[in-house]
């Protein structure tokens, strides 16, 4: 089957990003042709699959002279905000997605149409190839974008509901999709997610040398083997997080929860792993961090087999983000080895309790929110010292190991595209 798959920004460097590319592995892995059409600058460079065409809309030229248009308000890269996208903008912005799904369509000839993100580019892609398969996943990012502003919505929730079938990540996320466009609710199916268990595993290496809380405790390996006995020396607690480092992925408030700790500064490190949100969010985490009675390092943006490393390297994940669907970095940190500390957001501990056996996860209740994904100012503390309690009691508990994450995977989701699509 050929298979054309569709975003309007960078694949990779977003959550939503690595699901497209992890899909188009998997289904290259399974012999299926595939085009990919994407928003990326032209000194970017595009890893995919041998034998993948590739459509790039190359953003900061002549014909598209701004940045790429984020999902996000605050991205990994320089983006565009849609909100503050003119009239001209968004014509551009249309013009040249609509020149690359002709071409692409005329060119590659799919079968089936793949899209990522209920938004503009994937209505688009619906009036422009009306007679063609085609369905999307919901990253929940779009939907934040349809509550907040106006750009083009009505003219998105006419096509939207046109699409073969929606993927959502969870049963709330699908709740929220027939809330805000008129989808038929048999359209619409449950995908979750996947994770790359060839990078994401709990080495032996690492599962020897286990920190706090798991000396004596049984360490599961990547071979399923099972590791106990006394480890040598006590070690400080070791936290680490991944994502954007951003306001409203909580990372200013998982520094100031750190305050509320009642741990020797040698007894506890964080690290923080990803690229800035913007550079004035940035500065002041920095400050943040350079107050913090806790060493704090920042890693940049790293590769998932980089990304791997650390979470093997570390105890717990702390993810205190005020919005997500369904963050793929849980499953990835599990994987490792890694007991979780999140934001206890819509829909993610039901998918979890359903699909993962014996997960050592940990829920914060979110502060108050306003504006669909801004925390209430007032709250902020609450949530902190909430955050604080919860990683000391999730450090005290014991390790058993990694969690089955048979029911996990990107070739379910890919079966489950082509039994409800072709």
């Amino acid at each position: 089957m050929r298979i054309l798959t569709i975003t309007a920004q960078k694949p990779n460097s977003t959550g939503s990003g690595v699901y497209l590319t992890e899909l188009v592995k998997t289904f290259a892995g399974e012999g299926h042709g595939q085009a990919v059409i994407a928003g990326v600058y032209q000194e970017d460079r595009v890893e995919l699959p041998d034998g993948v065409r590739f459509y790039p809309v190359y953003f900061k030229t002549e014909r598209l002279p701004f940045p790429i248009a984020g999902m996000s308000d605050e991205m990994p890269y320089e983006s565009t905000v849609y909100g503050q996208m003119t009239e001209e903008m968004t014509a551009q912005f249309e013009n040249a997605f609509r020149n690359a799904i002709r071409d692409a369509a005329e060119d590659f000839r799919p079968e089936l149409v793949v899209c990522h993100h209920l938004y503009l580019v994937t209505s688009i892609v619906r009036e422009e190839l009306a007679d063609y398969k085609v369905c999307a996943f919901c990253h929940n990012t779009d939907l934040r974008q349809m509550k907040k502003i106006s750009l083009r919505r009505e003219y998105i929730k006419s096509q939207i509901p046109k699409l073969d079938a929606v993927f959502a990540l969870h049963e709330e996320q699908k709740k929220e999709i027939m809330e805000i466009y008129p989808v038929e609710e048999e359209k619409i199916q449950i995908a979750g997610t996947g994770y790359n268990q060839e990078i994401f595993f709990r080495s032996r290496e690492t599962a020897a040398k286990a920190g706090p809380g798991e000396t004596g405790q049984a360490a599961q390996t990547e071979n399923g083997a099972a590791e106990s006995g006394e480890m040598s020396g006590e070690k400080p607690l070791r936290l680490i997080y991944a994502g954007k480092i951003a306001e409203k992925k909580g990372v200013a408030s998982l520094l100031k929860s750190l305050g509320h700790l009642s741990r020797k500064p040698e007894e506890l490190v964080l690290y923080l792993a990803g690229g800035a949100g913007n550079q004035r969010e940035y500065s002041w985490i920095l400050e943040l961090a350079e107050k913090s009675r806790y060493p704090v390092h920042f890693l940049g943006k790293l590769s998932q087999t980089e990304l791997a490393g650390e979470y093997n390297k570390s105890n717990i994940f702390v993810l205190p983000s005020f919005s997500e669907g369904l963050p793929l970095t849980i499953i990835e940190a599990m994987a490792c080895g890694c007991r979780v500390v999140v934001t206890e957001l819509p829909g993610i501990r039901p998918w979890i309790e359903a699909n993962v056996e014996h997960a050592s996860v940990l829920f914060v209740e979110p502060p108050k929110m306003q504006n669909a994904d801004e925390p209430v100012p007032e709250s902020l503390e609450h949530f902190e010292r909430n955050l604080a309690e919860t990683i000391e009691v999730c450090a005290s508990m014991p390790y058993t190991g990694c969690p089955d994450l048979v029911r996990v995977s990107w070739g379910n989701i890919c079966k489950l595209v082509e039994s409800i699509v072709c």
